[in-house]
């Protein structure tokens, strides 16, 4: 058997359901623009809160990004270039979390990627969708996204625009790099970019990491199992082993 390459590129990937829909494109992306094997971290999934467990028609739960186990799988690794994203910060707010909770937690996972010298690229609130809702989408989305919560648009909007100054500040204190929402990126659903526009997202994301953007039709989307996360409740706590998908040329995804 031929010796598997060592990874030339670490990705530290947070987020939610964006990067949940983009994942198994990106990680292909991501070899191919590496020019090889790439280790792969992520911590994401629908619903996903960055300090809280959260859940998923209440089945699925995740425990928060800051404290699931990707913090220290990554701690105890060698060195390595590394690029890191932070995305999909403003669903806490429909769990009804404030603001400065909310801030606290993206400025612990950027200090800990700062710590790891990498190239963050971390984006904003698509404050140019929320606020184009009607009160009746606001409240049919709000129905499906967070059932339950109580949160009303005014209240919201308020606390969106302050967490987005929370996270400007914060970016620019750790030296992350951003990117701010198109009104155009969104359609009826407020907070999930559009299909067409994916690719213009992530482009975006390739030219901050200074990688280059792999021509699409070459692309390869990588299989991931469905409940591969390396602890969740589904009927009952579940431990997996990580990485949860191993790839040909060494490149290894673990799921947190």
């Amino acid at each position: 058997m031929a010796a598997v390459a060592p990874p030339v590129l670490r990705a530290v990937l947070l987020g939610a359901s964006n990067l949940v829909f983009a994942l198994p494109v990106l990680i292909d992306d991501l070899r191919r623009a590496a020019g090889g094997p790439v280790e792969v971290l992520a911590a994401c999934g629908h619903g996903r809160s960055y300090g809280r467990w959260s859940r998923l028609l209440f089945l699925r739960h995740l425990p928060g990004i800051t404290e699931c186990g990707l913090w220290p799988a990554l701690e105890g690794r060698p060195p390595l270039p590394t690029v890191a994203l932070v995305t999909d910060v403003g669903n806490d707010l429909g769990y009804g979390e404030m603001p400065e909770t909310i801030a606290a937690w993206i400025e612990t996972c950027l200090v800990r990627l700062a710590g790891q010298s990498a190239a963050t690229v971390c984006t904003f609130l698509p404050l140019v969708s929320l606020e184009k809702l009607s009160v009746f989408r606001y409240y049919a989305a709000r129905s499906i996204l967070f059932p339950g919560r109580r949160v009303s648009r005014p209240t919201l909007l308020d606390r969106a625009h302050e967490l987005d100054h929370h996270l400007r500040r914060l970016a620019g204190t750790h030296g992350a790099r951003t990117i701010e929402p198109q009104a155009s990126w969104y359609g009826i659903d407020p907070i999930h970019v559009r299909r067409r526009w994916r690719r213009r997202v992530w482009d975006l994301i390739f030219a901050e990491w200074s990688l280059p953007r792999p021509e699409p039709e070459r692309r390869t989307p990588v299989r991931l199992p469905l409940f591969g996360a390396a602890e969740m409740r589904l009927f009952g706590l579940r431990r997996h082993a990580q990485p949860a998908c191993r790839l040909a040329d060494g490149t290894t995804v673990a799921l947190y």
